[in-house]
């Protein structure tokens, strides 16, 4: 991690391109309703310019992706892991019958930079609206930002507008700290195919309760209405002794001498002066304050404690 650039995330401006991210077009008279079935969160309810997280699910419960949708007016668009874009493009077409819907992979014409920090908003101001194809607000990092999408032919004219504005180039393991400190779970990394988002924590983010039916919703009302939300496991935030190293993914936890968990990511913190870490535990090892252990591959361990689910 570059000091510099985490402080300009946390002062300033800083971009950072997001090359780890697939875009999707959904086009279509009845894409907003179509994508209200299959989808966790409210997408009829978006209006132009309006947007937000959601997942797609299995019969199972289990998640297939996570994903942010952007209702843009003529279009609606969808960003998912870049790696997923190509199979969750072949999974909406699938679903598709009568409706109006037509469903494109633009990932490899199109550019996506993330511009954070408290600045952010007056970077953003400053870009040319021709060449910007979307700009989403954003907080995938625990900072206040946004997402810009652009043709690749205005990648460096929208760098430009950037630095103009005062924002810096920052890395993605940069930004990777301020997501482990803010404790937010990122797909295929925190959360993958045998996920249920419950257990991540990402239901008020990305679940409407208010909604029809989607794939994976009986599971979900079950655990909420039935199991009063209890999960077999939750994903905390660890706070490592000052000094630890910083774990592996796969680290496991220990409490009472006992295993309950493992690691999913972790970070050296500038703001909390310790490693931080995420993983899941065993519920009732979830609560803040809790001590556990990680277990290092050598055979040595480090303190900690539960800050946060």
């Amino acid at each position: 991690m570059n000091l510099e650039q985490y402080e300009a995330l946390h002062t300033r401006a800083g971009w950072v391109e997001r090359e780890d991210v697939g875009r999707l077009w959904i086009r279509g008279q009845d894409r907003r309703s179509y994508l209200h079935s299959l989808l966790t969160n409210d997408i009829e309810g978006l209006s132009a310019g309006t947007g937000t997280y959601a997942a797609l699910l299995t019969p199972q419960g289990r998640m297939v992706t996570d994903m942010h949708v952007f209702e843009r007016g003529d279009a609606v668009l969808m960003t998912v892991p870049r790696s997923l874009a190509p199979s969750i493009r072949e999974r909406l077409e699938q679903f598709v019958f009568s409706e109006d819907v037509q469903v494109e992979d633009v990932t490899s014409a199109t550019v996506q930079i993330g511009l954070y920090g408290p600045g952010a908003a007056d970077v953003r101001n400053a870009i040319p609206a021709e060449l910007t194809q979307v700009v989403m607000a954003a907080d995938e990092f625990g900072l206040p930002g946004f997402e810009v999408i652009a043709s690749r032919e205005h990648e460096a004219a929208l760098i430009d507008a950037f630095a103009h504005g005062g924002a810096v180039p920052v890395g993605a393991e940069t930004v990777d700290v301020c997501r482990v400190e803010a404790g937010i779970p990122r797909f295929l990394i925190d959360m993958r195919d045998d996920t249920i988002p419950l257990e991540a924590g990402i239901e008020d983010r990305a679940i409407s309760l208010t909604k029809g039916c989607y794939p994976g919703q009986e599971i979900i009302i079950r655990v909420l209405h039935r199991g009063s939300g209890r999960v077999a496991r939750r994903l905390v935030k660890v706070g490592l002794a000052a000094g630890s190293r910083i774990p592996r993914a796969g680290a496991a936890l220990h409490a009472q001498e006992r295993a309950i968990g493992s690691v999913t990511s972790a970070a050296e913190s500038p703001a909390f002066g310790r490693p931080v870490a995420l993983g899941y535990v065993h519920r009732d090892f979830a609560e803040p304050g809790t001590a556990v252990d990680v277990l290092f591959d050598d055979g040595s361990r480090a303190a900690g404690e539960v800050l946060s689910r």
